[in-house]
């Protein structure tokens, strides 16, 4: 788990400086989003909401513009594709990478229509092709993401962190 508390914290470096430098035809995909539905697919209730928590409260204190809206976006799409995976008969590689998609583009909506409400004239108005330009990059970027983080998890899974003092050792040590 603390290796995926490294990986949070590099991700949202890596998207909130280099991925400024981008072009804004490009974008840059939100790794730390991708992090968060790779934990609601993988981990368990207890530790992904730690996981998905400290995401939000980094990405809060980062590029937050009002406090807590990160952590309660990212708690939404965590439980909500916790629920949806638990109840799913389909196999796993057939569901996850368009559920990346369709959650980001349903919390863009949602994160607008927040902030219509709060303060509708500090916004810009709506684009569309911006909007699933940015999904379109999230998928694309999502495919390599999650081959790694699923090698990553698998590792981690199989081996065993064994103290080496639970290890018995036979013969004799004092010679």
């Amino acid at each position: 788990m603390l290796v995926f508390f490294v990986l949070a914290f590099f991700f949202m470096a890596i998207q909130t400086t280099l991925f400024q430098f981008f072009p804004a035809w490009l974008g840059g995909p939100d790794l730390v989003f991708i992090l968060v539905v790779f934990v609601a697919y993988r981990f368990d209730w207890l530790g992904g909401l730690v996981l998905v928590v400290f995401c939000g409260w980094m990405m809060d204190i980062a590029s937050g513009l009002y406090l807590g809206t990160y952590p309660v976006v990212y708690l939404f799409v965590f439980a909500l594709l916790k629920l949806l995976a638990a109840n799913s008969p389909l196999r796993e590689g057939l569901y996850q990478i368009p559920m990346v998609g369709i959650s980001y583009f349903v919390v863009q909506l949602l994160f607008y229509g927040f902030f219509v409400v709060i303060q509708p004239e500090a916004l810009p108005e709506w684009n569309w092709a911006q909007v699933v330009r940015e999904t379109f990059i999230l998928l694309v970027a999502s495919i390599p993401c999650f081959l790694a983080l699923n090698s990553l998890f698998e590792v981690l899974s199989r081996r065993r962190f064994v103290s080496k003092i639970l290890i018995r050792r036979s013969g004799n040590r004092f010679r």
